[in-house]
């Protein structure tokens, strides 16, 4: 009898995986597994990380038809105020939102140098058939160096780092692809009689995303990932525009087409006065102070790459949202700056709020009607009906 899944398991995954739909403009959330967030603040705004308030997140999201849940892997807080140190993994997280949702693509967020690729590639099989064919792996080198340290790690140079998580994926894909055993011998793993069942959902396999900013990295995007976050720096359209352009030329050089997203962060208030205020009280008055200092130093962010008014307005960008698009102000100021985005060539856009609950309530209300008159958003009323 074979161990091979029942051909009719495996689907396409642009009728399963909502990262493949037809809205012009993706949507997603970003940071909502760990605690403050992507909010570096001390503020009491922000709500306690439960699992009902994850899931009420993650169901809201799904109802207003977003695309994306994505999580931010962490294993130790950043500063001295418990920043993120308190967060739900990636994978169980995404396993356990998968039986309460429908429609939302669940990503896992994977360090690589957390897990073996045996094992990963098992991890998000499984959640691929929990969600029929909702998953999506983000693969991340890892920049917070306390954290190798404290799983045992070495923390290895820019450059080595991207050929392990090159093999890493490579090997991952065979544990996926491979219905036969298969052997493996490369710079950092060796698999003798490699094999894993059942396989995901999703064909050819499931989708991919990767964050490489620096030259290497953009590589690693252009070659394997179908969706590539990209940090707006520039937090201008003609920037913008110019850098989707780069990275639609690296992957058609690879004959690909890849998919640019970015992550923005919402303060959506009835005038832009109220919005700003709000920003400021958040994140200067109540700031955390040190979870932005060590958010720059880990990531190698310093004031000599940067005029000082470019340093201090990415500082503020880092703090309210991990360097994120600012999307300050009041509803119809918000959907323009998305659908600029759009316009300038962005296919996704993965939110974050002070609190999620209550800004996703207003998002959804007000900014997503713009969007759908704007034709850049389907209503959620027509989704349910094609499907």
């Amino acid at each position: 009898m074979s161990n091979h899944a029942p051909a009719d398991e495996r689907r396409d995954r642009r009728g399963t995986n909502a990262l493949f739909s037809a809205n012009p403009l993706k949507l997603g959330l970003f940071g909502p597994n760990c605690d403050r967030g992507c909010a570096m603040t001390l503020s009491d705004d922000v709500p306690l990380l439960t699992w009902d308030y994850t899931k009420k997140i993650a169901q809201l999201a799904d109802e207003a038809g977003f695309e994306a849940l994505v999580p931010v892997a962490r294993w130790k807080q950043i500063g001295d105020n418990g920043f993120n140190g308190r967060n739900f993994d990636t994978y169980t997280w995404a396993a356990g939102l998968a039986s309460v949702t429908e429609r939302i693509t669940l990503v896992t967020t994977a360090h690589v140098q957390a897990s073996h690729p045996a094992v990963a590639a098992k991890q998000v099989a499984t959640i691929d058939h929990i969600s029929g064919g909702r998953t999506c792996l983000n693969i991340v080198n890892g920049w917070f160096e306390p954290e190798f340290t404290m799983l045992g790690g070495s923390f290895l140079p820019h450059d080595q780092r991207y050929r392990y998580t090159s093999e890493w994926f490579e090997l991952l894909e065979r544990f996926w692809l491979d219905e036969d055993d298969f052997d493996f011998r490369g710079e950092f793993f060796t698999v003798e009689g490699g094999y894993s069942q059942p396989k995901p959902v999703q064909l050819p396999r499931p989708a991919i995303m990767n964050a490489g900013g620096s030259k290497t990295g953009r590589d690693f995007v252009a070659r394997y990932a179908d969706s590539g976050y990209a940090l707006l720096a520039g937090y201008d359209l003609a920037s913008t525009r110019a850098l989707v352009e780069e990275r639609r030329a690296e992957a058609a050089a690879y004959g690909r087409e890849v998919d640019t997203w970015t992550t923005a962060y919402v303060i959506q208030r009835d005038t832009a006065e109220e919005a700003e205020a709000y920003r400021q009280k958040v994140f200067v008055d109540e700031v955390d102070e040190s979870a932005g200092q060590a958010a720059a130093h880990y990531l190698g962010l310093n004031s000599s790459a940067m005029a000082p008014d470019q340093w201090e307005e990415f500082k503020l960008h880092l703090r309210a949202g991990y360097g994120g698009y600012p999307l300050v102000g009041t509803a119809e100021q918000i959907a323009e700056s998305l659908i600029g985005l759009s316009q300038a060539g962005v296919t996704g856009v993965s939110l974050s709020f002070v609190d999620f609950v209550s800004g996703l309530d207003r998002f959804v209300a007000e900014v997503m009607p713009l969007l759908e008159s704007a034709g850049v958003r389907t209503p959620v009323a027509a989704l349910s009906a094609v499907s």
